[in-house]
């Protein structure tokens, strides 16, 4: 699990094209320190298994299915990443929980500079809209973030001094694209209601009764014991 606070402004220093999958090597000496094979590294949001690492570089193996969901096949060597560790057991929860499973992709609309901030308008996938609110909480390249305004298709964020200043979101510009997920919790939550709202609703009353006496077993003339 993250928490979409972003450790290091990473870059791509290759790309390796396997046919039906990618194998990224990227630089990232913050998070590569102590990192072993098997362990997890969020790369602009969508998490990676660690090949190897070596000079504070490491690689990862990126398959079909994630280069279809996310914008990771559109990296190149130069391109900056996002790059986070998961959070240690006891950690502090300083964004929100993120899965690093991303579950579409957007494209920065429009920015809207100000003289401490900037306002960020990003396009959204009709099929994720209702899991978007105003004032909740939305993982963008990575980046956890606060929902200023939720539309049909669009949603705005407020990025501070310090997210434009290290992170990929103070470089993207309109056209870019940019990995989308949504609250998990959220998700959770419409499967639950959907399937209490399915479920055939429990007997009550004198209905109850006389279903639990039908389930009897039968006596010598057939009438329930």
């Amino acid at each position: 699990m993250f928490t979409g606070i972003v450790e290091e402004l990473g870059e791509v220093t290759a790309v390796d094209d396997l046919g039906d999958s990618c194998r990224f090597r990227l630089r990232g000496p913050v998070v590569t320190e102590g990192a072993r094979h098997g362990d997890s590294i969020a790369v602009n949001g969508v998490c990676l298994t660690v090949v190897d690492t070596e000079g504070g570089e490491f690689t990862a193996d990126v398959m079909a299915e994630t280069l279809k969901r996310s914008s990771l096949g559109a990296l190149a060597p130069g391109s900056r990443v996002n790059l986070e560790r998961p959070m240690a057991v006891g950690g502090r929860l300083g964004g929100h929980i993120v899965q690093g499973h991303v579950d579409g992709t957007g494209a920065i609309l429009a920015r809207t500079p100000s003289e401490h901030w900037e306002i960020v308008k990003v396009s959204l996938p009709p099929k994720l809209a209702r899991y978007v609110v105003e004032k909740g909480s939305i993982t963008v390249d990575g980046v956890s973030l606060t929902v200023v305004d939720a539309g049909p298709d669009y949603f705005t964020i407020s990025l501070i001094p310090t997210t434009l200043a290290l992170t990929t979101l103070g470089v993207k510009q309109p056209g870019d694209p940019v990995n989308l997920e949504v609250d998990v919790i959220a998700k959770y939550v419409e499967r639950l209601m959907g399937t209490a709202k399915d479920a055939p609703a429990a007997p009550t009353g004198a209905s109850a009764a006389a279903e639990a006496l039908a389930d009897r077993p039968a006596g010598p003339e057939g009438t329930p014991r």
